[in-house]
């Protein structure tokens, strides 16, 4: 079958705020109409994509959208207008579609499984709109009062694709008078043609329309390790922030806390930045005998400069002696505190290396450890 796709994109987006069209606006590197046509581009049921543009973008857009078979057609005042002209276009070809999607170029996460599901049920019933069921109570409001609740179950918010054939559509475009208003094309065939059938859509699906609905939310993950080896003629080792009675000390130019630095490492990994050895060197007099609770608080300083948030972290200790199981739980509250977190977001787990190697031998201490960041 003949399924072409048409993304309008000649809007301003004024309610985002931006001095340009919000589809040009990048999200991770990307712009948000590269990435709604790439969607349909990947998809083998397209043959071809329809780009609504303003005359004033035509070129941007079409730098935006290299590599891609795209045809560009002129937009109209409304939404409504500028499907209107590209259905007119399609209307010219040689050999019109048999179907058309039609989807809002700002919805850039739809899953290849949503235009899937499109083309199928548009192609089983001659139309196709993409819904999610309400969840929320829904009711309607005369003068900032609640006027009647509706029946939820019956209540569905409607995204794209809209999946239609073509010619029913294209004649139901040619109806529209003056006094008609639309928000989607599925208006349009519900009053010209006949209802729509409804299919079910994504809530990842989601409609970019405000100035924050662009702040993605990403995640990033990091390593560290450290060891410290036995050796300070002193009875105790400091881990997580707790004084752990110890034979010998560890060596170190801070305070030796292993576990912390590790954790250091493993923050400052997952936000891309240098490591702890650049940022507290062993040869700077300042750091000396440093409590390394203080330098994970100003780690985490650098964190929230960047926009970073700790998600969780977790480490492994492997240790021969001194048994640790006692302190665990302390280690994990003054991690969680320094880095503004629960404790369950705290992961320590301790065990030996079962008699091999160094650590095995009791010459030193070893720490594992992960972190997982959130930026937005």
């Amino acid at each position: 079958m003949n399924i072409y796709a048409v993304i309008p994109a000649a809007g301003v987006g004024s309610r985002a705020g931006f001095s340009k069209n919000k589809l040009l606006q990048k999200l991770d590197g990307i712009s948000v109409l590269r990435r709604t046509v790439s969607a349909f581009a990947q998809n083998a049921g397209i043959s071809r994509i329809v780009v609504c543009v303003n005359g004033s973008e035509r070129e941007s857009v079409a730098r935006e959208l290299s590599g891609f078979d795209a045809a560009l057609v002129a937009g109209g005042a409304t939404r409504t207008a500028s499907v209107k002209n590209a259905l007119c276009y399609l209307a010219a070809l040689p050999c019109p579609p048999d179907y058309v999607l039609i989807h809002d170029g700002a919805r850039p996460f739809l899953s290849q499984k949503v235009i899937d599901d499109c083309i199928a049920t548009v192609r089983q019933f001659g139309s196709a709109v993409c819904a999610l069921p309400c969840t929320d109570t829904a009711v309607l409001a005369e003068s900032g009062f609640i006027a009647d609740t509706l029946e939820r179950d019956k209540l569905f918010t409607l995204q794209t694709p809209q999946g239609f054939a073509f010619a029913p559509l294209y004649e139901a475009y040619g109806k529209i008078s003056e006094d008609d208003a639309f928000t989607d094309d599925s208006g349009v065939y519900a009053k010209y043609v006949a209802p729509p059938r409804l299919f079910a859509g994504e809530k990842a699906n989601v409609k970019l329309t405000f100035a924050e609905d662009f702040a993605m939310e990403t995640y990033r993950t990091g390593i560290g390790a450290d060891t410290h080896a036995f050796g300070e003629e002193k009875g105790f080792i400091v881990l997580g922030g707790v004084k752990i009675p110890s034979e010998r000390g560890l060596v170190a130019h801070s305070d030796g806390d292993v576990l912390c630095h590790a954790v250091m490492d493993a923050l400052l990994s997952a936000a891309g930045l240098a490591d702890i050895g650049h940022h507290f060197p062993d040869t700077d007099p300042a750091y000396k005998g440093a409590d390394s609770l203080a330098l994970l608080a100003r780690v985490y300083a650098l964190l929230q400069e960047r926009g970073l948030s700790v998600v969780n972290v977790s480490a492994a200790i492997s240790a021969e002696r001194p048994k640790l199981s006692p302190y665990i739980a302390q280690m994990k509250k003054n991690i969680a505190d320094v880095l503004h977190v629960f404790e369950q977001f705290v992961g320590i787990s301790a065990g030996t290396n079962e008699g091999l190697g160094y650590i095995g031998r009791g010459e030193g201490i070893a720490v594992l450890a992960t972190a997982l960041l959130k930026s937005a």
